[in-house]
């Protein structure tokens, strides 16, 4: 257990909100609270990572600013998810580094693009600025940019893995075989469909304004769904070249290229629109946390896809050294920042809604039997 000012505000918070219990059909985070004996920093992590800052409850709240309470749940769990960014993190040193400052990632793009373009530049020499008949393999081979992002994509495989695993024994979950799997199906449909998105009415969230809206589960599910289909993409073209034989570059009507042309427009749309959201949004319910982290990964996002698809439009002419350059500098700062940020966070929502659904079906059989009880 551990004792921070994050973890002392969400205790306050959440003391209040157990006794007062006004925002109980809001969300999860209401119906898991009641649930739940002490408010503990594990207990606080998982309800945090429940917490979808929609800010209906801040809206709606007798004791938010300015009474004297000062209660401000949105805010009390978006920084103590901010926290959990290094609490969580595998290596730890590398979370403190990634959470602690936005700026890491401005400065890991700068350096990592430009890495791109002087190896590529060395390695192609004057033909750096010439069209190839392999498109962007005439100026980086497959072999090379499969080892390359290979080692690259271990590390954070083992780095997303390690830090999932922290979280899940943090949550007392069992082992995967031991598993209530209705109840994990109940929490990944609850994940995807983002169900605490909608402010608990059914409207929407109280986001960027007071106003319900339904712009954010929208432009979240075009982001989410966008990502999948590039990694649809991405999947097709290795079994296609492992599978089949069959090399890149695809034509236009390819499964890969359908995949990536569709996911891409998702990821363009999405987090532009999320971002025009946060700049727009009221700033007190999103709390003290560092925004740099927050927008870095929606801008990682919306530059791979803008830089994805504008190679596939010069892949064949004397642009595709510079765009290719500039391509895989993104793609691999988005690959380093994701066990540190708002990615990995996906993960931590996803098995605090499945704790969630465990425990209210427990709930729900012990009252069960309490009423079965009664009745004999």
């Amino acid at each position: 257990m551990r004792s921070t000012d994050k973890t002392t505000e969400a205790a306050r918070v959440m003391t209040i909100c157990n006794a007062c219990r006004y925002c109980e059909g809001h969300c999860a985070v209401f119906q898991a609270m009641e649930l739940r004996l002490e408010f503990n920093s594990d207990t606080l992590d998982y309800l945090a990572n429940l917490c979808h800052n929609c800010g209906a409850c801040y809206h709606n709240c007798q004791y938010a600013p300015p009474h004297e309470f000062q209660l401000n749940v949105p805010a009390a769990m978006a920084e103590l998810r901010q926290e959990n960014y290094g609490v969580y993190a595998w290596p730890g040193f590398m979370g403190r580094l990634f959470a602690n400052n936005g700026l890491w990632v401005s400065l890991l793009s700068v350096i990592v693009i430009t890495l791109f373009f002087g190896a590529t530049a060395i390695l192609t020499g004057a033909d750096f600025f010439a069209a190839h008949e392999n498109a962007f393999y005439g100026v980086i081979s497959h072999n090379v940019l499969a080892t390359l992002f290979g080692i690259v994509g271990g590390f954070v495989l083992l780095a997303l893995v390690g830090s999932v695993v922290k979280f899940w024994r943090t949550m007392n979950l069992p082992s995967p075989l031991m598993l209530d799997y209705p109840r994990v199906m109940q929490g990944i449909k609850d994940a995807l469909s983002l169900k605490y998105l909608d402010g608990g009415n059914g409207q929407g969230c109280s986001y960027p304004g007071e106003t319900p809206s339904m712009a954010r589960r929208w432009l979240h599910q075009m982001t989410f769904w966008g990502f999948m289909l590039c990694f649809a993409a991405t999947s097709s073209a290795t079994i296609l070249h492992y599978g089949f034989d069959l090399p890149a570059p695809y034509g236009y009507f390819s499964l890969p290229k359908l995949f990536g042309i569709l996911g891409g427009i998702g990821l363009i749309v999405g987090p532009a629109g999320l971002l025009m959201l946060k700049a727009k949004a009221d700033a007190a319910p999103k709390g003290k946390t560092n925004k740099g982290m927050d927008v870095s990964f929606l801008v990682l996002l919306f530059l791979t896809s803008l830089t994805g698809l504008c190679l596939m439009f010069v892949r064949d002419t004397h642009y595709v050294g510079v765009m290719l350059s500039l391509h895989l500098g993104v793609v691999m700062t988005l690959f380093l920042s994701m066990p540190y940020g708002k990615f990995i966070h996906g993960f931590y929502r996803l098995i605090a809604l499945i704790v969630f659904a465990v425990e209210k079906n427990d709930h729900k059989q012990v009252i069960g039997v309490c009423q079965s009880r009664k009745t004999i």
